[in-house]
């Protein structure tokens, strides 16, 4: 490998010719701010010829990532417009293409934030919540009231085409198969816990969120849905600049945050800083029936629970500029949460003729430690030409879980008399641990006048371990091992992958190809069992993606791509879950990949007060990981993850945001899917096909005196599974904010989930068991918060702090 990728990269750099094409001329730049030198991605670049008619538009573009943009044009004489919002438009003149003459590079293209006076006008430059690209979507979040006060769950329960489940499972446009990642990398907040994981990251240290539903093949390959990409705060302008942030809530929510800059001359240091202490009360109820040969019967289970938690995030990094062209990057990420769980369950059994037999209490005590550091080096060169880049990053990631839980149970009959034969102590010690190194190289170089190769390589190693124990004490008092309980799971996965993306533009059509392969080296291992269970896969994930360019306002594009969803660990692992003595759920040593093939056309418009985002997708997708449930005739129910047949899902997607006046603006996201899905082979019943939908409306008022209203409405449709239905969920956010300190600070009151109604409501049916379930893992939550900046106004603040209604 060492020797392979200095070789790699000469033959990239001297494999193609440094043109492709004559004929037009190629024109470049970079849009940057003029004050922080942050390059601007989404601006809009026209380019303009005089003729007898008037001016006349001969070609456009938005800019990239990098605020860098490109335009073809005849020989001739042009005048250059740069467009953004919240920034004074740039008017270039005299800008000359001539015959076979090198490409015309601009350079560095500097905007005015659009304030008559800087010193005196705070923050009144404001950003769309929402910026439209085709391959992926950008929420500046900082902004939305109803964040203020929550976590990284929240925010992405408040997003275009994102949907959270009251168990904090996340879906996007439907699929719970979506690969998330924080700045770009893995994060060990989603290793063990998943998505549920990302509940211990303040809202308030999140810049923005890219959703990328179908990616190409720069990104890897993991996640059928997409990729949503979590960025964090990071302020570059000179001097010191920061805010901090308060927050009282009911539950009980106490936090602090804040967020520290401060910039001169080579050097940018940042350090980011959350706290947070919650109480998160939680209640359930369960109906089962069973019916067997011999006999029927149901049970009910009525479940409370509180946990409290106290979560630190801190954040420190510099970034070295040691000249305009190279920057050294280095960054350091500490979380930890201490909780406390406890859980009381009442389980109640009753005759086919609706008479009690008998009840149960249950209680579940848990102590968890979990500390979690990520450390992160990066380098960018960039060459002189505009877009010619290498990047390189090495990330290493160390978390530990320690988990303590003590659980007693005792029966009853009816009228309140013990069963002892029945009663019950039992605990369990779980630690796992996990270190992740990554290692990526990404290489970018402009090819000829309008064409564009990218490649790059990228390995990561991961170890995970599981020491897991549940004891159950004896009628002599000693504590002896549950059997298949008493064990230690290891994980080891290592991918390798490389790949290439080849691009080009003519006149308004723009198309891109690009191929990545993976090499997957998975191995499970139960050392006490002896039991080894190594797998080993090469796939190949190709991407397309054309766009057609109707306007600089108004584009079209149909793109392609192949996804892989691997089982992870906790898919894998065969330990259950002890918290709930009649319903376990465990993980599947013998799971296969699943692999998707992915569709979608899309269209953007950008309107005169507003934007509309419109899709049509389709999603093939072969040995779908779902989870099945099994009920003994005792009443006992098991639920692991297996292979279906696959799953074929076709949809539309509907995105506005729209200033109906100065004073008013709205967003509304619509989606629509059809799912076809097949889990003949687990049993023939297990055929289905579901229609469903979800909406989100939020309109944000603003008052006089600086204060802004914000309501949003959410409603997801009835959506039937491979083994039931998933009942409808709706519910209702209001906010407020107001001004306050001459506009230095931001109060904030908001109200989560007003009338309680976010309920996780199921139906579950298999061979003799009917389940229904109505669980509320979140009270309504009422927060009232508290932002101070410091040398953040127009010119200078933190992107998520102008980030404008969202």
């Amino acid at each position: 490998m060492k020797r392979f990728i200095p070789l790699y990269f000469l033959f990239l750099i001297c494999a193609f010719p440094s043109a492709w094409a004559q004929g037009n001329g190629k024109i470049t730049g970079k849009v940057v701010d003029t004050q922080s030198k942050e390059a601007l991605e989404f601006a809009t670049v026209s380019l303009y010829r005089s003729s007898d008619s008037g001016r006349q538009l001969v070609d456009g573009s938005i800019t990239d990532q990098n605020g860098n943009f490109s335009l073809s044009a005849p020989q001739g004489n042009y005048e250059l417009v740069v467009e953004f919002m919240g920034y004074s438009p740039k008017r270039i003149g005299d800008v000359k293409v001539a015959p076979g003459a090198n490409p015309v590079n601009l350079g560095d293209i500097l905007l005015d934030a659009s304030a008559e006076d800087l010193d005196e006008v705070v923050i009144q430059g404001q950003r769309n919540m929402m910026e439209l690209a085709l391959d992926k979507r950008i929420f500046n979040v900082g902004k939305d009231l109803a964040n203020i006060g929550g976590t990284a769950t929240d925010v992405l329960m408040n997003l275009p085409s994102i949907a959270v489940d009251p168990e904090g499972n996340i879906r996007l446009r439907g699929s719970e198969n979506v690969r998330i990642l924080v700045d770009g990398k893995p994060s060990g907040l989603v290793s063990f816990k998943g998505s549920s994981g990302l509940q211990q990251l303040p809202a308030n240290l999140i810049e923005r969120v890219e959703v990328i539903t179908n990616p190409s093949a720069r990104y890897e390959a993991e996640g059928m849905a997409g990729v949503i990409n979590i960025v964090l705060k990071k302020e570059s302008a000179q001097g010191f600049n920061g805010s901090f942030e308060g927050i009282l809530g009911n539950p009980t929510n106490y936090g602090f945050a804040a967020n520290l800059n401060y910039r001169h001359n080579k050097i940018n240091w940042f350090i980011n800083y959350g706290l947070a202490y919650r109480k998160v009360p939680r209640v359930g109820d369960l109906r089962q029936d069973i019916a067997n040969a011999d006999t029927t019967f149901y049970s009910e289970q009525f479940t409370t629970g509180t946990v409290n938690s106290i979560n630190n995030n801190i954040r420190a990094g510099l970034d070295y500029f040691f000249n305009d062209n190279n920057i050294l990057t280095a960054s350091y990420l500490l979380r930890r949460s201490d909780a406390e769980r406890i859980t009381d369950i009442r389980y109640e059994d009753y005759s086919p003729s609706g008479v009690m037999d008998s009840y149960a209490l249950r209680r579940q005590i848990e102590d968890e430690k979990e500390p979690n550091s990520e450390y992160n080096v990066s380098f960018k060169r960039s060459f002189e030409e505009s877009g010619h880049e290498l990047v390189a990053s090495v990330t290493f990631l160390k978390y530990w879980e320690n988990s303590d839980q003590v659980y007693t149970e005792g029966a009853f009959r009816p009228d309140g008399t013990p069963i002892p034969s029945r009663s019950l102590l039992q605990t369990s010690l779980n630690d796992e641990f996990e270190d992740q190194w990554l290692f990526q190289l990404d290489y970018t170089k402009p090819i000829g006048k309008e064409g564009n190769f990218e490649t790059g390589l990228r390995s990561s190693f991961r170890d995970m371990e599981n020491d897991f124990n549940v004891s159950e004490q004896t009628e002599t008092g000693e504590f002896v091992p549950l059997p298949g309980l008493d064990d230690i799971f290891l994980y080891n996965e290592n991918i390798h992958a490389a790949y290439a993306i080849l691009g080009n533009k003519s006149n308004k059509l723009t198309y891109q190809a690009g191929l990545r392969a993976e090499y997957t080296d998975v191995k499970t291992t139960l050392v006490r069992a002896g039991e080894v269970n190594p797998r080993e896969y090469m796939n190949l994930f190709p991407s397309a993606h054309l766009t057609y360019n109707v306007s600089p306002d108004d584009a079209f594009q149909i793109s392609y791509s192949r996804r892989i969803r691997r089982p992870f660990y906790n898919d894998l692992s065969p330990f259950m879950t002890f918290a709930d003595q009649r319903n376990f759920f465990s993980g599947n040593p013998d799971l296969d990949p699943e692999f998707t093939d992915a569709f979608e056309i899309g269209h953007i418009k950008y309107l005169e007060r507003g934007s509309i985002f419109s899709s049509l997708y389709f999603r093939d997708t072969k040995d779908k990981i779902d989870r099945i449930r099994r009920v003994d005739e005792m009443g006992n129910s098991i639920t692991i993850p297996e292979n279906l047949v696959g799953e074929r899902a076709f949809g539309a997607e509907f995105t506005t945001d729209y200033q109906l006046a100065d004073w008013w603006k709205m967003d509304l996201n619509l989606n629509f899917f059809y799912a076809d899905i097949d889990a003949s082979n687990i049993m023939d019943l297990y055929q289905t096909n579901t229609y469903s939908w979800f909406t989100r409306l939020t309109s944000r008022f603003t008052i006089a005196n600086a204060v802004d209203l914000q309501i949003r409405g959410n409603y997801e449709g009835r959506q039937r599974v491979a083994q039931g239905v998933r009942r409808a969920l709706y519910f209702a956010d209001i906010s407020a904010s107001k001004e306050v300190f001459n506009g230095r600070g931001t109060l904030v009151l908001n109200v989560m989930d007003i009338a309680n109604s976010r309920r996780n409501r199921f139906i579950f049916e298999g061979p003799g068991f009917v389940t229904v379930g109505d669980i509320l893992p979140r009270r309504r939550q009422i927060n009232l918060s508290l932002n101070f900046r410091i040398n953040q106004n127009k010119a200078t603040a933190k992107k998520s702090d102008i980030l404008g209604d969202d």
